[in-house]
């Protein structure tokens, strides 16, 4: 599907909806707010004969009322600290890189720095809305966070959350089940990984036994087993809380953990718009230009498709390269046995701390590693603008692809 931004602002769309007394949560008009007053964020303060005013943005009303108010009337203690840690910050930054010192008894603020706190209560504000959003549309219980304390950056733009694979015209990446196991007590001598060729991929603490390039057969919904079997990890989306924060050395967003995950534990599924290598080349070509990079080969049987987690994708989508990573890509076969779609899961190399960035190495997906030689013998076609890596890892090899 498309989507078609509206071209109204929101405060034109608040006022329309005053106008008609019509109520619309998602811009803040609640049957409340449509009859009382509510603090949405505080824009601009002065002292005037020794008392405090703060400029009020009013919730679901337009700038245009916005009005100046004694500190004794607001009751927002939250909203006044965000104002003054906005004003601090901004403060702070001083002049070529020397800090400044914040001054407590500031009778009116200079323009610069009213704007930079209107645009920080903004972003604050499409940055819940945007949690909010990610947390409704998720298929798994654990919580997804957003956070930026790095720069004025919002929420990205063209960008839909999906928990599975989009696949483009043409392409089913539902085929090849037709029956599942018939175990009591999974696993057992018949299960799916086996009737596979393949050993079962968990141990009994449902950790990850098997070595990277071996793939993962999970039971599926034909299966008798029921949601508690030990065979099921993946399907059952990431178990642990992730945040989504904004990087300070210039990677744009990244992922961190607010749990702690232990060695060989599932983590996340990498999930996009499948499309074919051929659409994929020309998408590269795209997003090299941009300095992006969001294609999955999926080459464990073939070369046939690729995943595209530009527009559409799940948390994956802001996990961050490293030469050096956390996480490890895997091949997993559920309800789908096409060898040429597996889905493709994270799962941690190591003990990973509370608070950690995640990150996982792209040239795992098979692409073509363009640091090598070999790059000289391709064709037009086949060279890429190389994407520098800044990872900061000792092993670092200085380019992304």
């Amino acid at each position: 599907a498309w989507y078609v931004p509206c071209l109204a602002s929101l405060e034109t769309l608040q006022e329309l909806c005053r106008k008609e007394n019509l109520t619309c949560k998602s811009i803040g008009i609640t049957n409340r707010s449509l009859k009382s007053y509510e603090v949405e964020y505080l824009c601009d303060y002065k002292v005037e004969e020794g008392k405090a005013y703060y400029l009020v943005k009013w919730k679901g009303w337009p700038e245009s009322s916005n009005t100046w108010e004694p500190r004794k009337h607001l009751n927002c203690p939250l909203l006044i600290q965000n104002f003054l840690r906005d004003r601090n910050e901004y403060l702070s930054r001083g002049r070529e890189g020397k800090a400044m010192k914040v001054k407590n008894h500031v009778k009116t603020l200079k323009p610069a720095i009213a704007d930079y706190i209107v645009k920080k209560a903004k972003q604050r504000i499409a940055l819940q809305r945007w949690k909010e959003e990610l947390n409704r549309k998720k298929n798994h219980r654990a919580m997804i966070l957003v956070e930026n304390t790095v720069d004025l950056e919002g929420p990205p733009l063209d960008f839909y959350y999906i928990n599975e694979y989009k696949p483009a015209p043409g392409i089913n990446v539902l085929n090849g089940i037709t029956t599942g196991c018939e175990c009591a007590d999974c696993p057992a001598e018949k299960c799916c990984p086996k009737e596979a060729g393949f050993i079962l991929a968990y141990n009994k603490r449902k950790k990850l036994k098997i070595q990277p390039g071996l793939p993962i057969y999970e039971c599926n919904s034909y299966c008798r087993c029921g949601p508690d079997c030990p065979n099921r990890i993946v399907q059952k989306g990431t178990p642990y809380s992730l945040c989504i924060f904004r990087t300070n050395n210039g990677r744009g967003w990244g992922v961190k953990t607010l749990q702690k995950i232990k060695t060989n534990s599932f983590v996340m599924e990498y999930v996009g718009e499948v499309i074919t290598s051929e659409e994929a080349e020309r998408r590269g070509q795209l997003y090299d230009n941009q300095g992006n990079t969001y294609l999955f080969d999926l080459d464990y049987d073939s070369d046939e498709f690729t995943v595209d987690a530009a527009r559409y994708g799940n948390v994956s989508h802001f996990v961050n390269h490293s030469c050096d990573p956390n996480l490890q890509v895997f091949n997993v076969f559920i309800d789908n046995l096409d060898l040429r779609l597996p889905r493709i899961a994270l799962f941690s190399t190591r003990t990973i701390k509370a608070g950690e960035e995640l990150t996982f190495d792209y040239q795992m997906k098979g692409s073509i590693d363009l640091t090598s030689d070999s790059a000289e013998g391709l064709s037009p076609s086949k060279k890429r603008i190389r994407t520098v890596c800044k990872c900061g890892a000792v092993c670092c090899r200085g380019y992304l692809n």
